[in-house]
């Protein structure tokens, strides 16, 4: 497979917007665990404690998301600068890398998504699901 200059650059609008997606994630996480934190120091109520926890494993898999996200942003980024430097073989190894690390990410984002069904379980029923 010839990996042309242009051919990594086809990826980085698709990688920009979920990297903003992501971030967004992020920062509507991090103001929602703040609102609960507040309500906590006043009610001391478990199943606001067991939201907080919730979230807190939710960030946690959103960071190791972004982690790869931006790997494979970098990946893709190297695979361009080797293919340009005329390192063809390098560079199509390079930008495999990023499309696994890319995987990863999409694979972390999904399981963020599951997560965060739990969390709405313990809103809905103070208990997570079974």
């Amino acid at each position: 497979m010839d990996i042309t200059l242009t051919t990594p650059a086809l990826l980085f609008p698709a990688l920009s917007l979920l990297m903003l997606a992501y971030t967004n994630r992020f920062l509507a996480l991090a103001s929602l665990i703040r609102t609960l934190h507040a309500e906590y120091q006043q009610t001391k109520e478990e199943v606001v404690q067991l939201q907080i926890e919730s979230l807190r494993r939710r960030l946690n898999v959103i960071k190791q998301t972004q982690t790869f996200g931006v790997a494979g942003f970098f990946g893709g980024v190297l695979s361009m600068v080797l293919s340009f430097v005329g390192g063809t073989a390098a560079a199509a190894w390079m930008f495999g890398a990023s499309l696994v690390l890319m995987l990863i990410s999409l694979a972390l984002s999904l399981k963020e998504v599951y997560l965060s069904l739990d969390t709405l379980s313990l809103l809905l029923d103070g208990r997570p699901s079974e």
